[in-house]
């Protein structure tokens, strides 16, 4: 049953997603979005955000053969591969570029908060060295490790979907970030419970 409340949460980020249709222009399908609005901003930040947790989730797939910790790395690959492409396709929709001359979270008046260097760009994300060292450890130490930056990941990406709650104007896009943020904290909570299990504790 650890699951379940994991899933409907999940399922209704979906759902929510399934929604969208081809008038995610402005609900009404007349308004677009300016480039360097907090929706655009958004959809261009959360879909690197997202492709990165995906990459992590694949990476510790591999290495453990730990049911639960797979199963949850399968439902966040899954979930976030499938909200990045929905990002990339209102971007595409919009007629919007996909890069920003603007940095990273500059939409949250946050440019700037993380130097870019080893793969940092945004709040919660790994960098390239623990990228390597999670693709280097086995059994548990992956385990735990995933779970740790998978958790610091979650509370980046709540972060920046209650952004998108607060500043974005189109209403499919505010309501899939309202669904981001309660899956995740169910996620979090859920990891809390497998790296307490395992004698574990987030970083922070």
């Amino acid at each position: 049953m650890r699951y379940a409340g994991v899933a409907v949460a999940v399922a209704g980020v979906l759902v929510a997603a399934g929604a969208i249709s081809y008038s995610v222009a402005g609900d009404n399908g007349s308004d677009v979005p300016a480039a360097e609005s907090a929706d655009a901003g958004f959809a261009r930040d959360m879909a690197i955000h997202h492709q990165q947790a995906v990459e992590m989730s694949y990476i510790v797939r591999d290495r453990t053969k730990d049911v639960d910790v797979r199963r949850l790395a399968y439902d966040i690959a899954q979930t976030q591969a499938n909200q990045r492409g929905m990002m990339i396709g209102w971007l595409d929709l919009w007629g919007l570029p996909k890069v920003s001359a603007k940095e990273p979270m500059a939409w949250m008046d946050m440019a700037g908060m993380a130097s870019g260097e080893d793969g940092a760009l945004m709040p919660g994300m790994a960098t390239d060295a623990e990228m390597k060292r999670l693709g280097e450890l086995n059994g548990r130490q992956a385990e735990v490790f995933f779970l740790q930056l998978m958790t610091d990941h979650h509370k980046g990406g709540i972060h920046m979907a209650e952004g998108c709650v607060e500043r974005c104007t189109v209403g499919v896009e505010k309501r899939l970030a309202q669904g981001m943020v309660e899956a995740q904290q169910s996620e979090l909570q859920l990891m809390a419970n497998l790296l307490k299990e395992r004698g574990a504790a987030p970083r922070s």
